[in-house]
């Protein structure tokens, strides 16, 4: 794999920002993105408009939790539904599969339609493609992805373990080989040392290698402080909840951005 080797932006700049709608990922301020984990339409409609009331900057749709993700037609119509309810807030579209954490499985040219689909909408801002689904796949979803304008995510999630720092940061510095517009990894710590190694690594990759934002969490109780100090190692976005969580370790929006605020008053 040939990679850039350039020095990237050093500590105390912003990386190149992704820009969606009114909002750039990668200046100031970590930004916040609250998923959604409903079955229902109602419900999921019924989540977005609760997360224009906090203090979240960007919504997720997780896909796999919806009662109809195996029918498009009835995913567009929610996601026109959603728009008009989100308004100017930007939409990250996500199908997590199973072996990632996610509630359904789903087979590579599904996953890879399914992306394509959406990205063909207008309808979202962002979308996420798991770096696992292989090289191939995540190329065809992001060129389709960019054609339409739409940012690209591209992800790993480890729920078992947190790798060595050398693997997150080759995992990350692939993603962007790949393509992809903001590079996300997200592990599980067994130990206070896991997260040391996690937030190593992303300041490697945010101090080395990075062409633009990056995404980096240690998930459960002891990762949380991952998910506060993005700003001080080079993490661009942070997840919290509205309500239902996505995963282990999230904290509600509220406290959330107290926390990132608390952090960037001192830097």
């Amino acid at each position: 794999m040939a990679f850039l080797n350039k020095k990237c932006v050093m500590e105390g700049k912003d990386m190149n920002p992704v820009k969606v709608r009114n909002l750039e990922i990668g200046t100031g301020i970590p930004k916040i993105c609250v998923p959604i984990v409903e079955k229902t339409k109602k419900a999921v409609l019924e989540a977005a408009g609760r997360i224009t009331e906090t203090k979240a900057q960007v919504a997720e749709w997780r896909v796999d939790w919806y009662e109809d993700a195996s029918d498009f037609s009835k995913i567009k119509e929610t996601l026109e539904e959603m728009r008009d309810v989100l308004g100017e807030m930007p939409l990250l579209f996500t199908f997590r599969t199973l072996k990632e954490g996610g509630e359904k499985q789903i087979n590579s040219e599904d996953y890879i339609k399914l992306n394509q689909n959406a990205a063909e909408t207008g309808l979202i801002d962002l979308l996420d493609a798991e770096l696992f689904t292989g090289d191939e796949a995540v190329k065809k979803i992001i060129d389709t992805a960019h054609r339409y304008g739409v940012r690209t995510v591209v992800s790993s999630h480890d729920f078992e373990k947190t790798p060595p720092r050398e693997e997150i940061v080759f995992r990350l510095r692939k993603m962007q080989e790949l393509g992809a517009d903001i590079p996300k990894i997200a592990v599980m710590p067994r130990n206070r040392k896991d997260v040391l190694t996690l937030l190593a690594a992303t300041e490697e990759m945010f101090s080395n290698y990075a062409d633009g934002p990056i995404i980096t969490m240690s998930m459960s109780g002891i990762g949380s402080i991952s998910r506060l100090c993005g700003e001080v190692f080079g993490s661009a976005l942070t997840f919290g909840a509205a309500g239902q969580t996505s995963a282990p370790g999230q904290m509600d929006v509220k406290d959330l951005a107290e926390g990132l605020a608390l952090i960037h008053r001192g830097l």
